[in-house]
């Protein structure tokens, strides 16, 4: 494959609107955008603008009119939620982008850029995870009904180019992870709700800490900023209706993620796994070539460097209530703060 050809965008002279533009993601993509100077960011709030409800998504694009438009929004959790919750987080999730998809092409945004998800692809599919195998069988049953959602977006996006021109590219990360993040047990996936839980138990003394699963499935995460990076580049770039994976091709199992976490956080015991909870898909990473090929990005965040971010992350924004004045090292040296023993 080569670049597709297109149009270079220029941020410079473009009004910008990124739904969900106040989470995870999508604080790191509007300080990307930020970063290279983009003339306006739209940022609306779900208590103002609930973008499940037709008419407050179209009076969103009357009153911000954007020329460009990144839809992040979206319902996520861990598999807990996920099985919890499947009703919801496809109907939100559907009615989200469609209703952002049709306010697109009513104001002819000049693009549109939708992120899919790694649970898009089929639950057994040869590894890495390649575009072309996105329709070759059902997503893992957890995930489904979100994963679902996502992919039925692309095909509605690539209908509207088809009959009206909308310009609309699909981005597909693999899971994220980094500063920022959500720790809260309820919302957390699983690099988040490790920390948590290794961190807690430090500080508590526990001499075990309980798991879900086996400990077996392995998954490939991506450090959010490489992540923000690339949307944003495929913004500016990339003009074609395929689907493009965005990851660093590393896989690692959730059990070698665990031991990871606690060697950094300096944790010393043991980790149990329940085998009586979901494992979810059995592996799970992507051939990132497509992303390069095609608009030259590719993921640069060592993934140990990127973990002690996320623990520092964590250590400054949820331990203040608990931790005294003493300090341990980082393995880098830095020092984040800890209760005092």
């Amino acid at each position: 494959m080569t670049r597709s050809a297109t149009e270079e965008i220029d941020l410079r002279r473009s009004r910008v609107l990124v739904t969900g533009g106040s989470g995870f993601l999508g604080r790191h993509v509007v300080a990307e955008l930020k970063r290279r100077g983009t003339a306006e960011i739209v940022v609306p709030r779900r208590s103002e603008y609930d973008l499940t409800k037709a008419r407050r998504c179209s009076e969103l694009f009357d009153r911000t009119r954007p020329d460009l438009v990144i839809h992040l929004a979206a319902v996520v959790g861990g598999i807990g939620a996920n099985r919890a919750e499947p009703g919801r987080f496809c109907y939100e999730n559907l009615m989200m982008g469609a209703h952002v998809i049709e306010e697109s092409r009513r104001f002819s945004v000049r693009k549109l850029l939708i992120t899919g998800t790694i649970c898009c692809y089929p639950k057994i599919v040869p590894l890495p995870f390649r575009e072309d195998d996105l329709w070759n069988g059902y997503p893992e049953e957890t995930n489904a009904p979100y994963g679902i959602a996502k992919k039925t977006l692309h095909v509605l996006a690539n209908a509207y180019r088809s009959q009206y021109g909308l310009r609309s590219i699909f981005l597909m990360p693999v899971n994220l992870y980094g500063p920022g993040d959500h720790f809260e047990p309820e919302r957390s996936h699983v690099i988040p709700a490790l920390i948590r839980k290794i961190a807690e138990a430090k500080r508590n003394g526990a001499r075990e800490v309980v798991a879900w699963g086996s400990g077996r499935p392995t998954r490939e995460f991506l450090y959010v900023e490489d992540c923000a990076e690339g949307l944003v580049t495929a913004l500016e770039r990339y003009d074609s209706p395929d689907p493009v994976n965005l990851g660093c091709n590393r896989e690692i199992s959730i059990r070698e993620l665990a031991e990871e976490i606690a060697y950094l956080i300096k944790y010393e015991g043991k980790i149990v796994w329940d085998e009586t909870k979901p494992d979810g898909q059995p592996r799970r990473c992507v051939d990132a070539t497509s992303a390069r090929q095609r608009f030259g990005w590719t993921a640069k965040t060592d993934f140990r460097e990127g973990l002690r971010k996320t623990i520092e992350d964590y250590y400054q924004r949820f331990s203040g209530e608990d931790r005294g004045s003493g300090a341990f090292q980082m393995p880098n040296g830095r020092a984040i703060f800890e209760e005092a023993e």
